[in-house]
């Protein structure tokens, strides 16, 4: 009895240590923040079969990445943002009307992407360890366990911004990620509402690299939401079972992979997995 009891104190004491330390605390609350921002609009993106474009601005955000390294800019965010942000509207407004559409353009683009960013970073990258940063940056780092106070603001700025804008223009989403065409007969600026939603999932990419990295960081979108889906019927019930399921696989990932010591994207994305299982298994019994 003496040595279970010890062995369930132990992590709790070890958590409680970390949870002592200002950066931990600001990774899992950016961590929390991410995951509820990509589940909120996952569940809008996989509705109207859009989730690969998540995928697609998270390789354009790594090669935005590559070129803020290489170019020596510490606050990278300052050029990964307006490039992904970019290229989601480009995506979005060129996407429906030029000859390559869709799920191809986005493919075009995000393959082209990654490419350069991987040979700038080759090329021109100073450092020896480029092997270590193009993983760190593909699959998620440590560096969420390095944030400062600046990028946790400045992560809590833009989540506020897309749940605030998820928020306000609830409604209007609701109407456009399932009939279209009955929106835009009723007058509604459909066009306007998709780049919202478009540039909102750039945004949320630009702060969830660091969090999975960026190969990863489509799991964050389309998992939460794909099980929330197994167990809810409406398109409200689906949104907030998405982002709750979203948020505690994020902060239980993180908090697993400090006391583990495992890598924080795989533990994450894994988790998101499971959760999906198990939403999954419920839904047979229903």
């Amino acid at each position: 009895m003496e040595a279970r009891r010890a062995r369930v104190v132990g992590p709790l004491e070890v958590l409680s240590t970390y949870l002592s330390y200002p950066f931990v605390v600001n990774a899992l609350v950016v961590g929390a923040l991410v995951a509820l921002c990509s589940s909120l609009l996952g569940t809008t993106l996989v509705m109207k079969r859009l989730s690969y474009i998540g995928d697609g601005l998270s390789h354009v955000a790594f090669g935005a990445y590559a070129v803020a390294s290489v170019a020596g800019i510490t606050r990278n965010m300052l050029v990964i943002a307006p490039v992904t942000v970019l290229a989601a509207v480009v995506l979005l407004r060129r996407g429906r009307t030029a000859k390559v559409k869709g799920d191809a353009a986005i493919s075009m683009m995000a393959v082209a992407a990654l490419a350069f960013g991987y040979l700038v970073m080759n090329v021109f990258g100073a450092r020896s360890n480029i092997a270590g940063d193009v993983c760190s940056t593909l699959f998620g780092s440590t560096s969420i366990l390095t944030l400062t106070s600046l990028d946790v603001r400045l992560c809590a700025v833009m989540s506020i911004a897309v749940v605030g804008g998820f928020a306000l223009l609830y409604n209007r989403i609701f109407a456009v990620t399932f009939d279209e065409t009955f929106a835009r007969a009723c007058g509604m600026p459909v066009g306007r509402y998709n780049m919202v939603i478009a540039i909102m999932i750039a945004l949320v990419i630009v702060v969830g690299m660091n969090l999975v990295g960026a190969l990863m960081l489509s799991a964050l979108v389309v998992f939460p939401a794909l099980s929330a889906m197994r167990i809810a019927g409406t398109f409200r019930n689906v949104t907030i079972i998405s982002a709750c399921i979203g948020s505690l696989c994020a902060v239980v990932g993180m908090v697993a992979s400090i006391l583990a010591g495992t890598p924080v994207g795989p533990t994450i994305v894994l988790l998101d997995v499971v959760a999906f299982a198990l939403c999954s298994v419920i839904r047979l019994f229903k």
